[in-house]
């Protein structure tokens, strides 16, 4: 299996959907942009597409944020999704496979920064992915914005903060808002980067602070994410 990360910053790193992809002995390449890496030509080389999150939104354009090419990101996205390749966003990433497939993303009702619960959807019920999900799961969170929806998009998991965390555009194509991927060590690298926001956390119903943000466990949403990987290359695989 061929992974694929476009990482637009350096402190918005892939966490455990690269651990999973290692530990499955997946060939993994990145497109660090934030560095110069270029975006792949096509999608032909890569198998899952996976594409990371960013303090940008799909509307930032070139002249504010000279490494983030936002439409030739959704291109690359439009591609993986045209051919049949695994897609997955998050945060920044979904909301880029939303526009990609025609839905604008928005801003959502709450700032949310730390680990808070989602909740499944009746959706999520009718799709084997999620079948190891809790109907309540407490994930992380670093956003402001959330994903378009399509016609046929399917919400699967919302928060109280949050009315779209986990959307499926299609049984291969996922948009995550909510970051189950985050480590300590991924948490320290936003804490650095997110100083203002969080110096304001008293302010926000669903913002925490750096300490709170330290103490939590990653370790069991990390493992839920594992499942849904493996069911999504078995998919995948099969199709």
């Amino acid at each position: 299996m061929r992974v694929h990360f476009i990482v637009d910053e350096s402190f918005e790193a892939p966490g455990a959907y690269e651990t999973w992809a290692r530990n499955q002995g997946h060939n993994v390449t990145y497109s660090r942009v934030y560095a110069g890496d270029e975006l792949p030509v096509d999608a032909e080389g890569i198998d899952f597409l996976i594409v990371m999150g960013g303090p940008q939104d799909p509307s930032t354009t070139q002249r504010e944020c000279p490494h983030f090419d936002a439409k030739g990101e959704q291109a690359l996205i439009a591609a993986a999704v045209k051919t049949g390749k695994a897609v997955i966003g998050i945060c920044l990433g979904s909301q880029l496979i939303g526009e990609a497939l025609g839905a604008p993303f928005a801003h959502s009702p709450e700032k949310e920064i730390g680990k808070f619960p989602i909740t499944l959807t009746e959706e999520a019920r009718e799709d084997a992915l999620f079948s190891h999900f809790a109907k309540s799961l407490e994930v992380g969170h670093w956003h402001n914005d959330m994903p378009g929806l399509t016609a046929d998009a399917k919400i699967i998991a919302y928060s109280e903060g949050c009315p779209r965390q986990i959307v499926s555009y299609s049984d291969r194509v996922f948009g995550f808002q909510c970051h189950m991927e985050l480590t300590l060590d991924v948490v320290e690298r936003l804490i650095a980067h997110s100083q203002q926001d969080l110096s304001r956390a008293a302010e926000y119903r669903f913002v925490h602070t750096p300490e709170e943000l330290r103490a939590h466990d990653y370790s069991e949403m990390n493992q839920v994410l594992f499942g849904f990987m493996d069911k999504l290359e078995a998919r995948y695989k099969s199709a």
